[in-house]
């Protein structure tokens, strides 16, 4: 959100925040989301560049397109080790890896 458009809101008595505060999330809690979106977007970006659907990238890891769509998506019924397993499968290197975990 623009910090014009912040100001404003604040200034008519609006509370401005984010989905974390609205759920009332605990750091941790909004570190580890943090982290499975940041590895689901490290693999959509990696899959895209290596022109792989996302029917390509699951028959290298022995899965569905459903699922991959899933990943991709942050869908918290995925694993964060499915998330790294799968980066892992299209080459990523650790200090790739350790970027993603790292991004802000």
């Amino acid at each position: 959100m623009h910090s014009s458009k912040r100001k404003r809101l604040e200034a008519a008595g609006w509370a401005v925040g984010d989905a974390g505060d609205f759920l009332q999330l605990e750091p941790d809690e909004r570190a580890y989301i943090e982290l499975r979106l940041r590895l689901a977007e490290g693999l959509r970006t990696r899959r895209n560049r290596k022109r792989l659907t996302q029917v390509d990238l699951a028959e290298a890891i022995q899965s569905s397109q459903s699922r991959v769509a899933k990943m991709e998506s942050g869908d918290p019924s995925v694993s964060i080790d499915l998330l790294v397993r799968s980066l892992l499968a299209l080459g990523t290197s650790r200090r790739e890896l350790a970027d993603i975990i790292a991004a802000r």
